[in-house]
């Protein structure tokens, strides 16, 4: 995914956290995350990279405030987040941030500069 894709603007939320060694069930309930996410109102899409060290980084991108605090709330979600706190996680944060201006590059697009060609 493209996070340059989504015209602006809209918001993203920053979910940084440090995983302890328990393996059970979690590729599962992050799958089950990323699904269900995608069936709620204003989502947009996720990006989410994890380093051997298990520090990972996940951002999901969001249409509005309201859909990101419906988001929140939603019952399956929230027992995911009680579970991870109990089970996988040794600590994390969350940022939410309004998004401006994107754009991004592509090696289809050449070597131009990515901001100029967006000023169209």
């Amino acid at each position: 995914m493209k996070n340059f894709e989504f015209e602006p603007p809209y918001y993203a939320v920053i979910f940084t956290s440090q995983r302890n060694s328990v393996e059970l069930g979690y590729a599962e309930m992050a799958d089950r995350m990323v699904e269900l996410a995608a069936q709620q109102t204003g989502y947009l899409g996720v990006e989410s990279v994890r380093g051997a060290d298990g520090l990972g980084i996940t951002v999901s991108y969001w249409r509005s405030l309201q859909d990101i605090a419906a988001w929140r709330r939603q019952g399956e979600h929230v027992q995911a987040r009680d579970q991870g706190r109990a089970d996988w996680y040794l600590h994390y944060a969350l940022r939410i941030a309004k998004v401006e201006r994107a754009y991004g590059w592509d090696a289809a697009d050449g070597s131009g500069d990515p901001m100029l060609a967006s000023r169209g």
